[in-house]
């Protein structure tokens, strides 16, 4: 069966329902839900019973992209300051050097066990050198895991952050491959400028969308949605058009938005947690049907091999050398090495040597995807035995009432307040956003004349309106007075 303009909407909806089934399934086994979708995806390819004829790298090439976007641009939006602050140079270390030291180890062990030369083994170790952050984020919510300490915001960071050097390596071993007479140091430069570009850019980018989500006003709530998404592909391409990294760009655009008051910002939480699932359910289905299982078996041997060599190997030697500056337990070290995940992200860094005609691109394609399966498989099964035996896990009685574990709705309030705006105060005509107000306070209704509104982000104040707030305590209500610029009398 091909796929055509006419069945592929039908093809795609049942492979999304089969899917869903088969990772509810998942659960109960404890296999990561990802490897029923890529599974999903190869049953119904062409070598498998569905009969799909699908072979066609740059369309996967182009819905990695797409579903990366929004997996990086959730992931990052959902990222709290304050819980990777502690944790922020040991992640970004893990991130850089890390991801560089895995893609050398792994490279120079290709170089030495294959035919491989020496920048083919280089971009095979450079595409696999990130974990990928669909896995660990969809393992460690799906599996409940609470872990003690910091660990479990230091293996989100490092997750959502190292796809962008792992990218860029890719592409400058890449170039390497294709062109063997080019100059190491000009390569080198390329390499800094899309790190710097990226990082600059993002900010700047996600600086910008904070000015124009809390500034225009759209008459339909749905509509802020479709401006974030608009903000986010702009991110990346931009950043990839002037010579950055789009994905470092779309990151740390996503942390900047994800740590501000922005209008409607837990409507936006919510659509993008399914625009994330969504994707990454896609991104599998699709790799999956690229995937020829036929061509995968001859890989098994030496796949099986770079897939120990990685795991036991390259993983902790990367993990202990980039924590090395760090105060870190050995045994939170050796977690974080077994975290490291391969998934989606190495399979579509893997197309680009397909297009560009690169000689052992299929190889190397076959490779990869063959380690990201196993990886997830035996890591992604473990992970929670491993937490377990190493004693990092929370206790039961402590697990249910971890923030980690449970999505929490906003802190009991316990103070009930009634403020008038004054028709002098210097809070009028400003946007409710735009106060600061604590997070933790809630303004039920605004009384305006006759009239009660329920107020958004976006509801303007006016004179002698009168809020009705909800706060936790006394502190916090005074925190809000200061916000109002008004006088706090307890």
């Amino acid at each position: 069966m091909s796929l055509t303009t006419e069945n592929i909407l039908f093809i795609g909806s049942v492979l999304l329902f089969i899917s869903l089934l088969a990772g509810k399934t998942s659960y109960k086994y404890g296999v990561p839900v990802l490897v029923f979708f890529v599974l999903t995806g190869m049953l119904a390819g062409s070598e498998g019973i569905g009969g799909i004829y699908f072979d066609n790298p740059k369309i996967t090439q182009f819905v990695g992209i797409i579903a990366l976007n929004f997996i990086l641009f959730s992931g990052g939006f959902e990222t709290n300051w304050q819980s990777i602050k502690p944790i922020l140079w040991q992640g970004i270390t893990l991130s850089t050097l890390g991801v560089l030291l895995t893609a050398l180890s792994v490279g120079l062990f290709v170089w030495a066990v294959t035919d491989f030369t020496i920048y083919e083994g280089l971009l095979l170790g450079s595409i696999v050198s990130s974990t990928d952050s669909a896995a660990v984020f969809s393992i460690l919510r799906s599996k409940k895991l609470a872990l003690k300490g910091n660990l479990r915001p230091a293996l989100e960071l490092e997750s959502g952050s190292n796809d962008p050097m792992a990218y860029a390596l890719t592409i400058t071993f890449m170039g390497l491959v294709i062109n063997q007479d080019s100059s190491i140091i000009g390569t080198v430069l390329i390499f800094i400028k899309q790190i710097l570009l990226g990082a600059i850019l993002g900010l700047l980018f996600g600086r910008i969308g904070k000015v124009i989500i809390n500034g225009i006003k759209l008459d339909f709530e749905g509509l802020y949605i479709v401006l974030l998404i608009a903000i986010m592909f702009f991110s990346f391409a931009a950043t990839d058009l002037l010579g950055g990294n789009g994905f470092l760009a779309v990151y740390l655009c996503a942390i900047y938005l994800g740590n501000q008051d922005l209008i409607h910002k837990k409507k936006i939480l919510k659509s993008f947690d399914s625009f994330a699932w969504l994707m990454q359910i896609v991104l599998f289905l699709t790799l999956g049907l690229l995937v020829y299982p036929s061509q995968i078996i001859p890989v098994i041997g030496i796949g099986l091999i770079i897939s120990a060599f990685l795991i036991i190997v390259a993983r902790p030697v990367s993990v202990f050398l980039s924590l090395i500056f760090f105060k870190v337990q050995n045994r939170t070290r050796w977690l974080i090495s077994w975290v490291g995940l391969r998934g989606g992200v190495p399979i579509v860094f893997a197309t680009y040597p397909l297009l560009a005609g690169i000689e052992k691109s299929q190889m190397i394609f076959n490779i990869v995807f063959f380690i990201s399966l196993t990886s997830v498989l035996i890591q992604g099964t473990t992970l929670p035995i491993v937490a377990k035996w190493l004693h990092l896990t929370l206790p039961e009685k402590a697990k249910l009432r971890s923030p980690t574990d449970i999505e929490l709705t906003d802190s009991v309030k316990s103070v009930f307040t009634k403020i008038v705006i004054s028709h002098k105060s210097s809070v009028i005509g400003k946007q409710i956003v735009q106060l600061g107000l604590p997070k933790t306070t809630l303004i039920s209704f605004i009384q305006r004349d006759d009239k009660y509104i329920i107020p958004d982000g976006s509801t303007i104040l006016n004179p002698n309106d009168i809020l009705f707030l909800l706060t936790e305590n006394k502190a916090a209500l005074a925190r809000v007075f200061d916000c109002l610029d008004m006088q706090y009398n307890s």
